[in-house]
């Protein structure tokens, strides 16, 4: 099963500093069709203006994943944390027993971000941080880990029986990757076209999938992808 959930049908608020689409029901709009897909409770796709964003503001009990797709996002939080992340790259927040947070775009360039929350496995816990450079050429043609807390090589931790992956295909690339029975993929093309078993996406689209064994991804335009695998 392949649910294709378009660009345009997901949901919209822009607050003139940040323009925010919402795969799954945010804040203010909701879906009851659509309150998540396995442990992905969140996938927002983020605009931000220049010297503007998310004030200190507190989370507990989630794993937020931000993958940066042009600019940069400047992080604080509460336990003396900073950092930089740049497009391609990845930070990991587990925000455990509680923690405040800020993340802002100091660039002269508006930035943009997919912003993942995925519940963990268990509750509590002392909150952490931390980032990581992942070059698109390591990922060309192939999937890599970018946070998993399945164990994977090289990927970010997070606590919860998931992994977050990147790839990126030129024109006429495929690739595959293998879903486990009874798990949940959601996969979205930052930039490009993909089919995805027959299953057309434009970029920005959504496809929530389950019970679909192999992937098989081709692009037709040039893509960068990021897929969530849960269960």
């Amino acid at each position: 099963m392949i649910d294709r959930r378009p660009f345009e049908a997901l949901g919209h608020a822009d607050h003139g500093w940040l323009n925010a689409r919402h795969h799954f029901s945010f804040a203010n709009w909701y879906d009851p069709d659509r309150m998540g897909w396995g442990a992905l409770r969140v996938w927002n796709d983020d605009e931000i203006a220049p010297k503007s964003g998310f004030p200190p503001h507190p989370h507990a009990d989630m794993e937020i994943i931000t993958y940066v797709r042009s600019g940069a996002i400047t992080h604080q939080d509460s336990l003396g944390n900073q950092g930089r992340t740049e497009a391609g790259d990845v930070q990991v927040m587990s925000a455990g027993s509680g923690i405040r947070h800020a993340e802002y775009n100091l660039e002269d360039e508006t930035t943009r971000i997919f912003q993942l929350w995925i519940q963990p496995t268990q509750r509590g816990g002392a909150p952490a941080w931390g980032a990581k450079p992942f070059p698109k050429g390591d990922r060309s043609g192939k999937f890599v880990a970018l946070a998993s807390g399945l164990g994977d090589e090289g990927a970010l931790p997070i606590r919860t029986e998931a992994r977050v992956l990147g790839a990126t295909l030129k024109t006429g690339e495929e690739t595959t990757y293998a879903l486990g029975e009874g798990r949940h993929a959601y996969l979205v093309a930052a930039t490009g076209e993909v089919e995805v078993n027959g299953v057309k996406l434009s970029a920005r689209d959504g496809a929530a999938i389950r019970d679909e064994p192999l992937l098989t991804i081709k692009a037709s335009a040039d893509a960068e992808l990021v897929l969530v695998d849960s269960l």
